[in-house]
């Protein structure tokens, strides 16, 4: 039954999908706690392209459902956060995949139900929009996905009559050899009406195995009442389950794939595509031009004409147009690079702005720094923004030249058209066109060298001297 504890919203927020047809629900089972990914994280949380494997099944369900409910299991709070602001109810005891369904009974709606599992990340709106709309053809009751894996394993088999119409599943536990063999697997998804679900679901037992309430048993169900049962068949890579670290990456590999191969139809560059990690939400404009190994963390958009070189790491960056980044530059959160900025090998910036047509070229730290158009940082520069307890800011203005190996202390701000010499340690703001030295002076000794490494020679053959019979008394 329902979760008493769980929020009943008075209505259920919709996807977005244009309205037509019978409303869907889609009911998203969430509550597994993934035992094989050996993992104190709930196994819908695991992320795929820097996604919880949840949101990507949500994403899709928002393009072809009318609304979306998702069940959880307890103290799952990080889990609900994802779902939000779709509601969530609560699966307290863990007593099989139907009894999750019916934790949801009450918000299934009058239309029809379609029942999917978070661990199926995979599967695209295209084929979710084929079990829809097959349910809504009117010839089938209860519809299904199906799928022909190259090693059905342990999945679920699908029992077919003779009209080809679905008579049962049966779970591979309790499968005997010849119903082992059947190719046609059972992929999880289920729809029907609403009404005839909740009585379906209530007709389940745990006379198994595992003695547990088995969703994958309404189909049998359905059947016994003569409800026409159907399947809609989709591919392997869409459907397949993730219950262990070997099928996330599996999994990892899949999306990686269609991202790539979106950003390369969207007009993007990849010069090797196999080479760069993309994340769900990055954005890459037509003529991006992206190098080998580059990755994109969560958060990433990059503008038409930037460049992207070889082994740079971005994450929660903007990048805008001609803008060049890298090779081995790390671009991390809340920084913006405006158009024409250059940023060099082995650059970091964090929550920086570089401003337009400016230049950070080698060997630099920027952090929570403003940079103004056209000024160029020297190679070693560093913005010391932290003093142990707080952050602070560092301001460049325009035109500025900052020399090789300045370390600006923050907060401290630098004026329009400044220089800062070479080696400088700025701790006080620079006035705008002026000339900052900030390090100790010069002094010279003439032939003191030699002097000097006499005495160090003499210090050497003193300590040598020494070591034999220091050795010796220790040894006595």
């Amino acid at each position: 039954m329902p979760d008493p504890t769980a929020p009943r919203p008075t209505h259920l927020p919709a996807s977005g999908r244009p309205a037509g047809g019978r409303p869907i629900t889609a009911v998203l089972l969430a509550a597994g706690l993934g035992t094989r990914m050996r993992s104190a994280l709930p196994k819908a949380l695991h992320p795929l392209a820097g996604r919880p494997m949840l949101g990507h099944l949500i994403e899709s369900c928002r393009e072809v459902f009318d609304r979306i409910v998702v069940v959880v299991g307890p103290g799952m709070d990080a889990l609900a956060a994802v779902a939000a602001p779709h509601p969530v109810v609560v699966q307290a005891d863990r007593l099989g995949t139907a009894h999750a369904a019916r934790q949801a009974e009450e918000l299934f709606g009058e239309g029809d139900v379609a029942v999917l599992y978070a661990d199926n990340p995979l599967i695209s709106p295209d084929t979710l929009s084929r079990l829809r709309d097959r349910r809504r053809a009117g010839d089938a009751e209860l519809v299904l996905l199906a799928m022909r894996p190259a090693d059905p394993a342990r999945y679920g088999r699908v029992v077919l009559s003779g009209d080809g119409t679905v008579e049962r599943i049966v779970e591979w536990a309790d499968a005997t050899a010849d119903e082992r063999a059947i190719g046609l697997c059972n992929a999880g998804v289920l729809c029907a009406p609403a009404n005839r679900f909740r009585t379906w679901l209530s007709q389940v037992r745990d006379d198994n195995n595992k003695r547990e309430f088995y969703l994958t048993d309404v189909v049998a169900l359905a059947h016994r009442d003569g409800a026409v049962v159907r399947h809609v068949e989709a591919p392997e890579s869409e459907l397949r389950g993730v219950n262990s670290r070997a099928e996330l990456a599996d999994a990892e590999a899949v999306v990686q794939a269609r991202l790539r191969r979106q950003a390369l139809d969207n007009g993007a560059t990849l010069i090797a595509p196999d080479t760069v990690f993309l994340s769900a939400d990055t954005r890459l404009a037509p003529d991006v031009v992206v190098h080998p190994h580059v990755v994109f963390g969560p958060g990433v958009s990059v503008e038409g004409g930037a460049e992207i070189k070889a082994f740079s790491h971005l994450e929660g960056a903007h990048v805008g147009p001609g803008a060049s980044i890298g090779p081995y530059a790390r671009i991390r959160p809340g920084t913006r690079v405006e158009a024409g900025a250059h940023v060099g090998n082995f650059v970091e910036l964090k929550a920086a702005h570089l401003g337009q047509d400016a230049k950070v070229g080698h060997l630099t730290y920027l952090g929570d720094a403003e940079i103004g158009a056209r000024t160029n940082i020297g190679a070693g520069t560093i913005s010391c923004n932290y003093d142990g307890v707080a952050k602070h800011r560092t301001t460049i203005g325009p035109d500025v030249f900052v020399g090789s190996n300045s370390i600006l202390v923050a907060p401290v701000s630098v004026g329009a058209g400044a220089v800062t010499a070479a080696g400088s340690v700025i701790t006080m703001d620079v006035s705008a066109d002026a000339v900052a030295f900030g390090r100790a002076r010069q002094t010279e000794k003439p032939g003191a060298a030699p002097r000097l490494r006499a005495r160090l020679r003499a210090q050497k053959r003193a300590v040598q001297e020494r070591a034999p019979s220091e050795q010796a008394k220790e040894t006595s």
